[in-house]
């Protein structure tokens, strides 16, 4: 059965200080627009995932809760991995190896740099930095996740920035048959 992972960096937050730990750094009033309208935009997708991995920093939890919220899951739902903080592509790829096989959608919500360098490690495509809120998703094609590692997936599309209403072209588009299937991505 193919796998389906949506990754996601956190909406945005607030800039760092000297006062506040980069771990406590909360969504911005723009940052729950974002993520409110991205989960807008993935229920029109029809994106149903079964399972949201996030880094237990506080944006990126409270931009998995604002998603799951409009992808209509439970709390539970969401398992916080201490692992996405400060993580490498390395330290991903572990999460992602290890995730249940009966989880055959699932969003990732992590960091930059290394939720933009995972994107390219496993589809071979430049995706260069994503923004804040923004959505990769890539497809295994008949792969367990423990088999999952570079180049392994397909890039079915990005959803680069929607912000305050008004939504950027994606970069690359789900295929006109509503399927999750990549199309040709150049």
């Amino acid at each position: 059965m193919d796998k389906h992972l949506f990754l996601v960096r956190h909406a945005q937050a607030e800039t760092s200080s000297h006062v506040q730990k980069d771990f406590d750094r909360l969504l911005t009033s723009t940052g729950f627009a974002e993520a409110l309208k991205m989960g807008e935009r993935l229920v029109r997708q029809q994106v149903k995932p079964s399972l949201i991995v996030t880094s237990p920093a506080d944006r990126c939890a409270a931009t998995a809760q604002l998603l799951a919220e409009r992808l209509q899951l439970k709390t539970e739902d969401i398992v916080p991995q201490p692992d996405l903080y400060e993580a490498s592509v390395r330290s991903l790829m572990n999460v992602i190896n290890g995730l249940e096989e009966d989880k055959n959608v699932v969003l990732l919500v992590g960091h930059n740099p290394a939720i933009s360098y995972l994107a390219e490690f496993l589809t071979h495509t430049e995706i260069g930095s994503m923004p804040t809120c923004a959505v990769v998703h890539v497809v295994f094609e008949n792969l367990a996740w423990a088999q999952v590692s570079g180049q392994t997936g397909t890039l079915a599309f990005s959803i680069t920035r929607i912000i305050m209403g008004k939504k950027c072209k994606p970069k690359f588009q789900i295929n006109p048959t509503g399927s999750w299937r990549s199309r040709t991505c150049r």
